[in-house]
């Protein structure tokens, strides 16, 4: 059982790691599930403290992956307009048109919802660079925690 449960979280770590990418794959809970597998083998024990901690920075992660792309506007000088614009975007972008939808929606709402504001372009266009740049800080705010991840997976191993 020790080894088939290993092979699974293999699998997951894996799985994980391309939904960091993949927008329709949520990576971080995937590769946290590899971390709960191998604990139930005989192989390795992680403490309870360390899994609550672990799931704590997977379900911050993945909420903050939704707003960090409004950070980003308000960082490069989006309005109200343009935050509620990227919001609307993201949630657009996902239900509607996944996987592109998460890149696309947070820029697109942002840029239209700075023009609706009265923004010229050039400053519109900022703001949903902003919600770009947003997302791949999220991007790799996910890839990080994954690698953690692997990390402890391997060296727990070993």
């Amino acid at each position: 059982m020790d080894i088939f449960l290993i092979i699974i979280g293999a699998i997951l770590l894996l799985v994980g790691l391309v939904g960091c990418i993949l927008p329709i794959i949520p990576g971080p809970p995937i590769a946290y599930l590899s971390i709960v597998a191998l604990h139930f083998t005989d192989k390795v024990s992680f403490s309870a403290k360390q899994l609550l901690i672990w799931l704590m920075l997977v379900i911050i992660i993945q909420v903050a992956d939704y707003f960090i792309p409004m950070l980003g506007v308000k960082k490069l000088g989006g309005t109200k307009w343009g935050n509620w614009g990227c919001l609307i975007g993201t949630l657009i972008g996902v239900i509607i048109f996944p996987p592109w939808g998460i890149v696309v929606g947070p820029f697109a709402g942002a840029f239209i919802g700075e023009l609706l504001s009265g923004k010229k372009v050039d400053l519109a266009f900022k703001a949903g660079f902003g919600a770009f740049i947003g997302f791949l800080f999220s991007t790799i705010l996910k890839i990080a925690l994954c690698g953690w991840f692997v990390f402890c997976f391997i060296h727990a191993l070993i």
